[in-house]
């Protein structure tokens, strides 16, 4: 699995969030602990929607 916003494989057991995109409900989000602790945005790839 990588992050949606850097592309950094995610390791098992390493803290990450994983969601579905809240626009369209169809994109699965992941952000690695960097990403997430930082707020860098993410988009859908699906319906375009930008994230913080």
């Amino acid at each position: 699995m990588k992050c949606t916003v850097c592309s950094a494989n995610i390791i098992p057991g390493e803290n990450y969030v994983e969601f579905a995109c809240p626009k369209c409900g169809e994109e699965k989000i992941v952000r690695c602990k960097k990403c997430k602790m930082t707020a860098n945005e993410y988009a859908c790839k699906k319906c375009g929607f930008v994230g913080p």
